[in-house]
């Protein structure tokens, strides 16, 4: 005879008061102090968008996009299409002078990672 993988009744009931003797009852309250760190994760979830991001702390000031352009091998649409989620996200400025944009790293971004790392250490 065949054995079935379904637990029987006797560890079923045992399997249910075990999980309500562990388990609260009632609502749940759910703290997400995290959340806040979502969209910077998000957007440094993207190779390309955490090289730029690594390109720009190393060079240290403002680059130009036709700079950053220039060590990636992708078409420039792509790149600005990276550079707009990093500003979203708040982790680069740009700044437009005549047909040229200009980036740079916020500096609160590496204060953001390090509050972040301290929380995940909690």
């Amino acid at each position: 005879m065949a054995r079935t993988s379904q637990p029987s009744d006797t560890r079923k009931v045992r399997l249910a008061r075990g999980a309500a003797a562990c388990c609260p009852s009632g609502p749940r309250k759910v703290s997400r102090p995290t959340a806040e760190y979502a969209p910077l994760f998000k957007a440094l979830a993207d190779e390309t968008r955490l090289e730029m991001v690594g390109l720009l702390a190393a060079h240290g000031r403002e680059m130009c996009v036709c700079d950053i352009e220039a060590h990636f091998a992708v078409s420039q649409p792509t790149v600005s299409h990276h550079l707009r989620v990093l500003r979203e996200a708040g982790i680069v400025s740009s700044e437009r002078r005549g047909s040229w944009v200009y980036y740079v790293l916020k500096p609160v971004v590496g204060i953001t990672l390090q509050r972040c790392a301290k929380l995940l250490q909690a």
